[in-house]
């Protein structure tokens, strides 16, 4: 099930948020980001009160197995795109969680006039580039070294996706 955040989660969000690190895939290296069930709390009580931002959960069992954090923007030449931050526990990707976390976004995103969907990638991350690509999303450029992961510096892809009303 797809849904919503609430301030609720913030402990199960947080511990997911640290699993999903561990994939060595995302800004944070492993352990690099202490990610309080506080600091979780405020931060989604933050968003809350923005118009075009929102945290997205994927949930199974009770168990939240997948997010996607829409965060948006307020200066009026810049409130029709929002940023994606996207993690899906290992043992739920290649099920769909992915695309389910962005086909609700998309409901959500028409319903307040977002025209464009962006994120950046690691460009070795194949999995994640297929789907992003599946669903739509093209690549807009690369940032050259712009990571340094393992000692080694990679790329990453910027993608977006307009949407159409």
């Amino acid at each position: 099930m797809i849904r919503e955040a609430t301030v609720k989660d913030a402990e199960q969000l947080s511990t997911l948020m640290a699993d999903v690190e561990e994939s060595n895939m995302m800004l944070f290296a492993p352990g690099e980001r202490e990610i309080s069930v506080d600091h979780q709390r405020k931060r989604m009580e933050r968003l809350e009160t923005e118009e075009t931002s929102s945290i997205f959960v994927a949930e199974d069992n009770y168990k939240l197995v997948g997010y996607l954090f829409a965060i948006g923007n307020s200066p009026s030449r810049i409130k029709h795109r929002v940023y994606i931050v996207v993690g899906v526990r290992a043992d739920y990707r290649g099920k769909g969680v992915g695309v389910q976390l962005f086909s609700r976004l998309e409901e959500w995103a028409k319903k307040r006039s977002i025209r464009c969907l962006e994120l950046t990638v690691i460009e070795h991350n194949v999995p994640a580039v297929s789907l992003y690509k599946k669903i739509g999303f093209e690549v807009e450029g690369v940032k050259r070294d712009s990571l340094k992961i393992d000692g080694k510096f990679v790329n990453e892809l910027y993608m977006s996706k307009l949407l159409s009303y």
